[in-house]
């Protein structure tokens, strides 16, 4: 006979989590997709220096991964709010599963780029149907939560990916284990899809109002709607993730010896393997996911700004650090410091969504990528040219964008009522006390 109350504290956990049954379904599918999407994804500026594509085809690529960010937020927001976010998820994954395939089939580095068109789109395209979905699940003091979770379980498949994918690339080599990675991406991706269309609420007949919204509003008019704080945190968030974009493709080439491969410019002192590689992700994300519920349960009581202050200052610091490594142990702090970029991440994406419209959100958070990802998408370009001059240059660079964003942030930032705010204002009304 099972125990009450066992049930109740499981009940309790589960309500402090935000574990609703529609955020189950969509953690199970972030695990499922990510976990095939990161065994090949951090190694694919070798896969394609491998094949002949060279310094500037990584580069094509993070820019890519950037622009196409921009330009599938925005339609990946209207159709949640359109088609609702069970169904959309449904196509997402649809499409990233034709990518991996292409990829699979075509061992090309141009097979790569096309490939990337598909496969690329998932995070992007469904980060907004994602957020829309959290935002409709869950009560306003729970947001943080629910995004930190999202945040936590995302790092869980971003942290054992790239160990396997490493160990595929030590058994098989960079050529035919990054094909086989994205083999196994393809079985996950369909069993993540089973599992998110039995768990996920058909929430078509929840937003009717929302879709008759946005299908009367286009670009022009919805970027209206977003108000000065949220602008100014888009503001900011450009330029730290310039910091981030111009040097992101060619960390791994920064780090990684290539087996086989006479290409030694522009890397540390005592190269390290792939499978090395894999365990410095695995580092940053183990660190991310052990500040993700701490974080998310001050930030809705303590304001979110400071912790996407902090934020903001550990995405400056790692390009600078990066430029004192010398091997495998010098590396492994600097990617400790990377894994606490995450501290207010999900206190951002819930502060784009606490100021965003209430009958629009999933449209809005889009709009806010589209606009972020094209703009950033000049310095993962950029980032290649830079990097070609002097690997110096690009981690300078890179991190004077962070510190002119974070400030930008310090001054003009600005932050909603927290529930411990709210809650003694509606008290001080109670007994008849004004508050300003």
């Amino acid at each position: 006979m099972s125990d009450p109350t066992n049930h109740g504290a499981l009940r309790k956990a589960a309500d402090f989590l935000g574990l609703k049954k529609s955020i189950v379904g969509l953690l199970t599918m972030v695990v499922m997709v990510g976990m095939g999407e990161h065994m090949a994804e951090q190694f694919l500026p070798l896969y394609l220096v491998v094949l002949g594509g060279g310094i500037l085809s990584a580069g094509a690529l993070n820019g890519m991964d950037n622009l196409l960010g921009a330009l599938y937020s925005y339609p990946g927001g209207y159709l949640a709010d359109r088609l609702g976010n069970k169904r959309a998820l449904l196509i997402f994954n649809l499409i990233a599963i034709f990518g991996f395939a292409i990829v699979i089939a075509i061992p090309k580095w141009q097979a790569v780029l096309i490939g990337a068109v598909f496969f690329l789109s998932w995070t992007a395209i469904s980060l907004p149907a994602t957020m829309g979905l959290v935002a409709r699940v869950l009560p306003k003091n729970k947001r943080t939560m629910g995004v930190s979770m999202h945040s936590l379980v995302r790092r869980v498949p971003m942290s054992l990916g790239p160990m396997i994918g490493g160990a595929f690339i030590g058994i098989w080599g960079v050529a035919l284990g990054v094909r086989i990675a994205f083999s196994v991406a393809i079985v996950m991706a369909l069993v993540a899809l089973l599992m998110q269309q039995k768990l996920i609420k058909d929430d078509r007949s929840d937003g009717v109002a929302t879709r008759d919204a946005v299908s009367n509003i286009g670009v022009a008019a919805l970027f209206k709607d977003m108000g000065p704080g949220l602008r100014s945190l888009l503001v900011s968030d450009i330029l730290v993730r310039f910091c981030e974009q111009i040097p992101y493709a060619f960390i791994v080439l920064y780090c990684v010896r290539i087996p086989g491969s006479v290409i030694t410019l522009h890397q540390i002192a005592h190269p390290i393997s792939a499978l090395q590689f894999g365990f410095l992700r695995s580092v940053e994300m183990a660190t991310a996911i052990l500040i993700y519920i701490p974080v998310a349960f001050h930030a809705d009581r303590l304001g979110k700004k400071p912790f996407v202050v902090m934020t903001f200052v550990f995405f400056s610091a790692f390009p600078l650090a990066l430029l004192f490594a010398k091997s495998f142990w010098w590396l492994v702090p600097i990617f400790v410091l990377r894994g606490l970029k995450e501290f207010g991440e999900p206190s951002r994406k819930a502060l784009i969504m606490d100021l965003a419209p209430e009958d629009r959100k999933a449209a809005m958070f889009g709009l806010y990528y589209l606009i972020r990802d094209m703009i950033v998408s000049i310095a993962a370009f950029g980032g290649a040219f830079l990097w070609t001059a002097s690997p110096r240059l690009n981690l300078l660079t890179a991190f004077a964008f962070g510190v002119f964003g974070t400030i930008w942030f310090v001054l003009k930032g600005r932050d909603l009522p927290t529930s411990g705010d709210i809650g003694k204002s509606a008290g001080a009304r109670k007994v008849g006390v004004a508050t300003e």
